[in-house]
């Protein structure tokens, strides 16, 4: 087989701010190296840069540098653990909030470069159904939408697929709930934007899993560790390395389609 495009690529998306998508994103690359994976995560909340911030770093180059300069993206990489490394974003930069075209190409074909160098590719998109966003979302082989059981979630979550779906042509998603008080609270909000997405959009919806509400979350947040360090055996970490095992799985399984692939779907090298 070709190893060259052994890379699983995801979008981890949400309608609404401040779902946890961040948070969901760093500690998944923490769990996957934990079961001997390889993650690249790129932070494209581009006018907001997080994924620094829960880390407590403070990067000396970031995605302006890699759209503004010839660097590559492991040259503005920064190395979190070995096998875990991110792409800071910058927060400020309106221009890169909307990417132009000429923009995006710059960066899709930057990111190519990426193939078979790390076992996941995962991309923290900005919340909502900005242009830039539902690009990014286009691309990957996988999409994660995060919600919470809250109304405006759901309601937020909805409109990003159905978005997807009637002006991009895309009707494959994950949910995943977070911030749940019971496994019967994730099934039912599953269930109710399922059913929404089946009756309106006629996508049917796969159910990834939810991840536990957990008060050692915001005391991780505010020591900027990772809580997956912080309190690896918490209910949320157990939830994450149940998520992390359902995306190995699934990579494994289609290794050979993945192969097939470029890193970024109907984005050519």
């Amino acid at each position: 087989m070709n190893n060259e495009n052994s890379t699983l690529s995801l979008s981890i998306m949400s309608g609404k701010g401040g779902v946890g998508k961040t948070n969901i994103v760093l500690n998944l690359g923490y769990a996957l190296r934990e079961a001997g994976h390889s993650s690249m995560l790129m932070d494209c909340d581009l006018g907001l840069a997080n994924l620094d911030v829960l880390l407590g770093i403070s990067p000396e180059r970031n995605l302006q540098d890699l759209l503004q300069t010839d660097l590559s993206p492991s040259e503005v990489a920064v190395s979190i653990e070995e096998g875990l490394d991110i792409l800071p974003a910058t927060s400020g930069v309106p221009e890169l909030v909307e990417m132009d075209e000429d923009m995006q190409d710059i960066l899709f074909r930057k990111l190519v470069t990426l193939a078979g160098q790390y076992d996941f590719l995962m991309l923290d998109l900005g919340a909502g159904i900005n242009h830039t966003a539902m690009a990014f979302a286009a691309i990957t082989q996988l999409r994660i939408v995060v919600v919470t059981p809250e109304p405006t979630s759901l309601t937020d979550g909805y409109a990003t697929i159905k978005v997807l779906n009637t002006q991009h042509g895309i009707n494959d998603f994950l949910l995943l709930v977070n911030q749940v008080t019971s496994q019967k609270e994730g099934k039912q909000t599953y269930e109710r934007l399922a059913a929404a997405c089946r009756n309106f959009l006629n996508v049917e919806l796969r159910n990834l899993g939810y991840i536990r509400q957990d008060m050692t979350i915001v005391e991780s947040v505010r020591r900027q560790t990772p809580f997956m360090k912080f309190a690896p055996e918490c209910n949320a970490a157990k939830d994450i390395r149940g998520l992390a095992r359902k995306l190995m799985r699934y990579r494994q399984d289609n290794l050979e389609r993945i192969a097939g692939r470029h890193i970024l779907k109907e984005f050519p090298v």
